[in-house]
Order: structure tokens, then sequence, then C-alpha cells
């Protein structure tokens, strides 16, 4: 029976050590492989968390108070880092998680990838910057940056690295700490990140990892922070963003999707099926912005059903700590149940499995084959519903603006895949899809990579947006700051009130007309 390597229970058992796990009740985290006890972790209180922010707020001034590049350096050793621990880090991934490697490795790209960005630009994008002033020459406007104060991340089970620190990241160069609640099923991912950026320097008082049930330690930190980060269900993201309101806090999150993908006709039909196989079904389809819908015109539906549907079948399914398996395993009970329902559902009412559509508990506790369905119709279970599991349907579709309409055709707006003839066409039906990410030619991993451009979702997928020059600037309170030089816009010396206010408003139109104005 494979397991992790004696390295992973060790630094496990150390990192348990580090949260006083002895001092109060613990959860005992298992392998999702097989189900066997890893290591307990504390379960936090709401007392802990109000302890957390308290440490917090107490070192974020001098924190703040640092230059930027002595922020960024501390994060470029924690890159760094992360690059020499990477296959521990992987390690962990798959045991908490049940990633296969290769997916693993994926998330440690994207820490690599999201700290060396934000090393890269946070200087440029937190230096104050002139603009245009009132009067020319006469007036002088500066805009700069102050940090919210500490920050609120609330993360998932699914990416519990990239969506724990690398949405930390860009809030802690821009001089907030950071108070977070990982997911209850993989909380020793977020320690282990933890850790690196303790040993790259940065003062352990902001950021505090704190474990628990989001209905205490969760409701701690909404009630306490300056900004709240959440990656999760839209019901939950509703209720969040309804008492973030309430505080008058800025609020971010990416919440649930029901993807599409379009293939038209003209396009390489192995390289699609190929393709699809990892947009569907990376992470065992756990991935926010992974595919659960794919129209595909009705000519060319058949070959490309027969072909995705091999390819889906050669998948391997696989346990190993090594990058021997195409695809991993579910991440619980209430997953594998979810999966098995909605093609139980689909079944009964007729839809026609092409691939997959069994549990696979010869293998673990939570694998399931990766499913392709057709003949799905509308009151089934998987045709509006997000999965978040190896379940995709193919639709046939009379030609592109059918599969415009099919695609748009959702609350959900995430993230969507677009394959047609050329890459002028494919990005004509990019720019009509309303999703917040569509990828050309590509499932996911180009929008998500590319991180100089906004990440986020449209309508019921979330509000904010994570990468670029947002996923910085919306940890910061934006200050302006005007200088009235020479005068202001009280009477010129010696000058009648009343002859003044008859000059204004020629005055602004003059200027208005100035070169350059805008």
């Amino acid at each position: 029976m494979p397991t992790p390597s004696s390295v992973v229970f060790d630094r496990l058992r150390a990192l348990a050590a580090i949260t006083d796990a002895d001092a109060r009740p613990t959860k005992t985290v298992e392998e999702v492989f097989t189900g066997l006890p890893m290591a307990p972790i504390p379960v936090g209180t709401a007392e802990d968390v109000e302890a957390a922010f308290a440490k917090a707020r107490a070192a974020q001034a001098d924190w703040a108070a640092r230059p930027v590049a002595e922020r960024i350096e501390i994060i470029e050793r924690y890159r760094d880092l992360v690059v020499k621990n990477s296959e521990f880090l992987m390690d962990l991934l798959q045991a908490e998680a049940g990633k296969a490697r290769w997916a693993a490795q994926e998330e440690l790209i994207d820490l690599i990838a999201n700290a060396n960005y934000y090393a890269r630009v946070s200087a440029d994008l937190l230096k104050p910057h002139k603009v245009q002033s009132l009067l020319p020459g006469i007036g002088k406007t500066t805009v700069g940056y102050q940090p919210k104060g500490v920050v609120g991340v609330i993360s998932p089970w699914n990416y519990p690295m990239t969506l724990t620190a690398s949405d930390s990241v860009p809030a802690l160069i821009a001089g907030n700490a950071v108070v977070l609640k990982p997911d209850s099923q993989t909380p020793y991912c977020a320690l282990a990140c933890a850790e690196l950026l303790y040993e790259a320097g940065l003062p352990r008082a902001l950021y505090a990892i704190v474990p628990g049930p989001g209905s205490v330690v969760g409701t701690a930190i909404l009630e306490n922070c300056d900004y709240l980060m959440f990656t999760g269900s839209t019901a939950t993201g509703r209720l969040l963003a309804e008492q973030c309101g309430r505080r008058l806090i800025g609020f971010s999150a990416e919440l649930g999707g029901k993807n599409a993908m379009i293939v038209t006709r003209g396009v390489n039909l192995d390289k699609v099926a190929k393709a699809a196989t990892r947009a569907c079904f990376s992470n065992a389809g756990q991935l926010c912005i992974s595919i659960e819908r794919i129209y595909v015109d009705s000519d060319i539906a058949e070959e490309f059903t027969a072909k995705f549907g091999d390819a889906v079948r050669k998948m391997t399914l696989g346990k190993s700590y090594d990058f021997s398996a195409d695809m991993g395993s579910l991440i619980s009970e209430g997953q594998l149940k979810t999966v098995s329902d909605h093609v139980e559902d689909a079944k009964a009412k007729g839809a026609r499995v092409i691939a997959g559509g069994k549990a696979r508990l010869d293998i673990g506790p939570l694998f399931y084959e990766p499913t392709v369905l057709t003949d799905v119709t509308p009151e089934m279970e998987c045709a509006s519903n997000e999965t978040f599991g190896p379940l995709v349907s193919i639709y046939p579709v009379s030609g592109v603006e059918e599969a415009i309409e099919k695609a748009n055709d959702t609350e959900y707006g995430l993230n969507a895949s677009v394959w047609a003839a050329s890459d002028a066409e494919g990005e004509r039906i990019a720019a009509r899809l309303r999703s917040g990410t569509v990828n050309v030619n590509e499932g996911y991993a180009f929008a998500w990579g590319s991180l100089s451009a906004p990440m986020g979702g449209m309508g019921a997928s979330g509000m904010g947006r994570r990468h670029g020059p947002e996923g910085l600037l919306k940890y910061t309170e934006a200050q302006t700051i005007a200088t009235a030089r020479v005068l202001n816009l009280d009477p010129p010396f010696g000058m009648p009130p009343a002859l003044w206010q008859k000059s204004l408003l020629p005055i602004v139109r003059s200027v208005m007309k100035l070169p350059g104005r805008t």
C-alpha cells in the first residue's frame, strides 16, 4: 500500500507541534488515498482567532512601515524555499488532497510563479504616483496606497497551497497582516507554506493559521478582519458578501462554476480530445475552472465523442507518489456521493455513459472513474448544477451561435474554453462569452498562468479578482493627496468675490482644452 515518505510524517509531526496540538481538542487528518490517519490538528476557537488578530494588529504597523523592497526580499526567499522543498510539498499535497502528482506539481508551479510575479511588480504598483491636478502648475495631486490592516483569508481544500499562500503573498507585500482559516481537510498544506514564509524571515505574528470549523473560526475571522478573501461555494459566498456589506469592509471571492467548452468545425479533434481530458479531469475535476459542459458542432460531434471517450477510457487512476497516474482521488465521502448521485440521476433519466460511470473502491475509498455523458437533458441534476468532480457532458449544437447561447445559459461565469479553426475565430467567440476568463486552444492553464492578467468570475462565480495589479491593490486603500500651491479657490488678493466667481467657469474650460488634459 503506497504511503508518503517518512519525511512527510516527520514534518507533519513538527508542524503539529508548532500548533500546540496537545493542549486542546484535535482532529485527525487522514491520507486521502487510503483513509489512514496521518497526524492530529488542533481545533481552533473564536478566542484563538481574536488572539491572532491582536498579535497581527500589533505587528502590522511595523511591517507596513518597512520599505516595500524589504517585504519583497522575504517573498523572494520564500519562493526559493518552495523550490528547495518541492518534493516534500508535492508529497503533502498528494497525501492530504489526493492529487495525482502532476496536478500537485501544477500547484507548486503556481506558488513559485505567483511569488515571483508579485516580487517583480509590487514596488512599482505600490509607488505613489502623480495624476493631473485641478489646476496644472498651481496644484499637485498624488495617489498612494495604504494597507487595509489585517486581511482574513478563508481557503478551500481543492488547491490548499495555491489558495492559501498565493492569495496571502500579495496581501503581505502590500503591508498587511493575514489571519487564515484553511479547510479542515487540508490544514497541513497551509501550515507547510506558513513554515516556509517564517523561515524566509516573515514575522510569525503577521501570518496566523487557525484551523477549525467555518462556523466558529470563519465567523470570527469575518467579524475581525479589515478585508476578506474567500474561495468556496456560491451559497456561502453570498452570505459572506452580505455580512461584509454590513461591516462595510472589502470582499473578494472566487465561487462556483459550470464551465463550458466550445468545439467548432475545422479543429484537430485528436488534439482537442487529448487536451479536454486535462481540462475536465485535472485534480479529479475538483478544480474551480475545470470544464463540465462541452458544446460540439453536430457535424463533428460523433467523431469527437468517440475520440474523447477513447482518451478518457485510457486514463490511469492511481494513488502512487510518482507521475504514473493521470488522475487521483476525490477528497471526501461528500464529494464521492455528489458525483455518484449526479451520474445515477442522469442515467435513470436517459443519459448515456460514454466512459467511466462508477466508483473505484478497489483503488481507494474515494476514487471515481473519469466520466463522460451524452443525451443529458435539463431536468438532470448535472445539467446545470456544479458537480465539482470527474464528470462532463457533451452536447451537439447546430453551430457557433447555438454554442455561445448554450454556454452563456447559466448563472455562473468563471472560465470557458474555445477550440476553433483559427485563433481569430476562437478569440471572436471568446469575446462573446460571459466568463471571467476564456482560454482559446487550451482548457484553463493559459488564463490561470497569465499572472499579469486578472482572474475571477462574472455573475454567481464571484466578485473581485486575484492576479494582476488588482490582485495586489485590492488589499490596499487608495489615498489621494492634493496640494494647492500658490493659490487656492479663494479670490486672489484684491479681486472682488463676484468677479472671481464669474471667472471660474471660463478658467476651468480653458484648462480642459490644454494639450494632454483628460
